[in-house]
């Protein structure tokens, strides 16, 4: 059984059908993208599947259950963790500190009075340890300002590895990424990849076709096609719309 499963999901905003009639699912251990030209809807299709919009029709099921109503916090609680394409840090912080408040936040936990924020060990033992599953335990003590750009998001999906998800909503991860940093992220997915399902919204395509075991093409909201990176690569269809014919 799929891990994730979309039907016939509909969304309007006055006249315009932002997602039309869409339906795709995602299974455990797999990275399923979406990909399409500025406007084709992929950030309201992943603003939906987080809860943070509702959709007009259609059906959201994660492992069956119907969460089509339920809220941001309600499906953090059964797994769905999100990243945005801007990062959401605080610079002034540690990166160490940085996924500790993310630990707290999910785990709804109090800070403890006059108790040093750094020694208490059911933050920083899941801090570490998502830290650690990122490359980035030697940097745990360095301030976010003082981090690159690639390792700011490395940074981000450490946060929301923190919330022991089992499905990731990834809105374009290599977002600002230098060739070197954007491989490196392509080489940490691949890495985790096994744990979870994950939905990949991204423009770098290299980074698509390295990671995806599925792609669905979004074009003005509706599915234009949907197969393995070498079936989307070569659909006169996808190449016509989004893809360029000369590629």
């Amino acid at each position: 059984m799929s891990l994730l499963t979309v039907s016939g999901l509909v969304k309007r905003y006055g006249g315009l059908l932002a997602t039309d009639n869409f339906s795709f699912d995602v299974r455990h251990g797999e990275i399923h993208a979406v990909i399409g030209p500025n406007g084709a809807g992929k950030s309201t299709l992943i603003t939906q599947l987080a809860g943070e919009v509702r959709p007009d029709a259609g059906r959201i099921l994660l492992d069956g259950r119907d969460i089509t109503n339920e809220s941001v916090e309600q499906r953090s609680l059964r797994g769905i963790a999100r990243s945005y394409q801007i990062t959401s840090i605080f610079p002034e912080f540690s990166a160490l500190q940085n996924v500790m408040l993310a630990v707290q936040a999910h785990q709804g936990h109090s800070f403890r009075l006059w108790s040093p924020v750094d020694t208490q060990p059911e933050l920083t033992g899941p801090a570490h340890e998502a830290l650690a599953r990122v490359g980035l335990e030697s940097r745990a003590h360095v301030p976010v300002s003082d981090m690159a750009h690639g390792e700011q998001r490395q940074l981000e999906l450490a946060m929301v590895l923190a919330g022991k998800p089992r499905l990731l909503l990834l809105d374009e991860p290599m977002a600002g990424m230098s060739q070197a940093e954007s491989l490196q992220m392509t080489r940490l997915l691949l890495s985790i990849k096994q744990d979870y399902g994950i939905v990949l919204v991204e423009h770098d395509m290299d980074a698509v076709f390295k990671l995806a075991d599925r792609v669905t093409v979004l074009v003005y909201g509706r599915a234009i096609a949907s197969g393995t990176p070498a079936e989307i690569r070569d659909n006169p269809s996808v190449r016509t719309a989004y893809l360029g014919d000369d590629e």
